[in-house]
């Protein structure tokens, strides 16, 4: 079986994947933001309003 080799990252690689995954989770919170606008939209404020 093959060795795992790792990878030693520069600081400038390391930045971007930060950015990159503060962008991704940035991206993916937008959504779920879309999707509730949505969907209080489509059925109202009365969707909040019913019993447990």
């Amino acid at each position: 079986m093959d060795k795992l080799e790792m990878v030693d990252l520069t600081e400038k690689q390391k930045k971007t994947r930060r950015w990159r995954s503060i962008a991704i989770g940035l991206a993916l919170a937008g959504l779920v933001v879309v999707f509730y606008v949505a969907t209080l939209a489509k059925f109202g404020p009365a969707v909040l309003n019913r019993p447990f």
